[in-house]
């Protein structure tokens, strides 16, 4: 088979190459970083496969190709399947209420038996969820593609088919690519145990908390309709510290580690497209989804360019589009 060119190494880049090389395809991963890094929104993912908690504002195909990831990435990295917790304080039960309407495969407990930190609270637990440390992934990935001869470079020159994995770098080929600004936090506390992801509702600031191990806790995020990639602003700290408090007083004693923005790329409808332009192959507009989906993506791009099996979330439109203007 002809070589084949990966532009980008975020998730979606890696879970392409990862896909690519265990079907023995030839390959290179090209990424002007010469790897994730902390400019990039993979870097700063919350890492939860949470189809079924996607599911209250997200589209069907979401929740489907999303229950592929956790068994995808437990052949790769670690992975910790203790289920998601979604709990909303007592004034806002309204809240839980409306997030079990509109979500499925979940169980009513309450918090403190499953998280004896937490206060005793309602809560909805979804058993078949699960969680990983995005950084850690990240790196068990290239480790297995280094394993496997499959070279990651700052530069070069692109030959046989391409793979367009550059998220909002890629605009100047899909300009109708948009950024979803995300802004979140690190922690550290001694003070407070978590085993699984926890989503505190709340009408305004929702927020989930993730462990990391070794007392880290991954915060956020917020969403905001911009491509602005700068500092986190000191409104996103109140509100993200604030609800941190809202749900464990001793987060307020927490050491912030980190703080990180970027923006996720995304298409109108938040939907994940592949588009084929000639030789290139486009995958894109992941939205908060990255570590969720891309696996089931990185499969259908296994699919066309081994197989010629076209992707469900292929853009047939635009691409018909594109080849009666050629």
């Amino acid at each position: 088979m002809a070589e084949v060119t990966i532009l980008g190494a975020g998730v979606a880049g890696l879970c392409v190459a990862s896909e690519l090389a265990g079907r023995g395809v030839a390959l290179r991963v090209i990424d002007p970083a010469g790897g994730p890094g902390a400019q990039g929104c993979s870097w700063w993912a919350g890492g939860m496969l949470a189809p079924d908690c996607e599911g209250e504002t997200a589209e069907e195909p979401v929740i489907r190709l999303g229950r592929e990831a956790a068994d995808w990435w437990a052949q790769r990295t670690a992975v910790t399947r203790a289920g998601s917790l979604v709990i909303a304080p007592a004034r806002d039960r309204g809240e839980l209420d409306r997030f079990a309407r509109r979500t499925r495969g979940h169980e009513s407990v309450d918090a403190t038996a499953l998280e004896p930190d937490l206060p005793s609270h309602t809560a909805l637990h979804f058993p078949a969820e699960a969680h990983l440390d995005p950084r850690a992934a990240l790196g068990d990935l290239l480790r297995g593609l280094a394993a496997r001869g499959v070279a990651v470079g700052s530069a070069g020159t692109p030959r046989g088919t391409v793979i367009d994995c550059r998220g909002l770098a890629a605009r100047d080929a899909l300009p109708d690519l948009r950024g979803v600004r995300g802004e979140m936090l690190l922690l550290r506390s001694r003070d407070v145990a978590l085993s699984r992801p926890v989503r505190l509702l709340h009408p305004r600031h929702p927020i989930y908390v993730v462990p990391r191990g070794d007392g880290g806790f991954m915060l956020g995020a917020t969403q905001i309709e911009t491509d602005a990639t700068g500092p986190v602003t000191a409104r996103a700290l109140l509100e993200l510290l604030s609800a941190a408090y809202a749900l464990h007083p001793a987060f307020a004693e927490a050491e912030v580690i980190e703080t990180g923005a970027d923006a996720r790329p995304a298409f109108a409808d938040n939907l994940p497209r592949i588009r084929r332009h000639g030789d290139v192959i486009h995958v894109n507009g992941l939205f908060r989804h990255g570590f969720l989906l891309a696996p089931a993506l990185a499969r259908m791009v296994a699919e066309l360019v081994t197989e010629g099996r076209i992707p469900e979330v292929m853009d047939e439109d635009r691409d018909q589009r594109h080849a009666a203007r050629g």
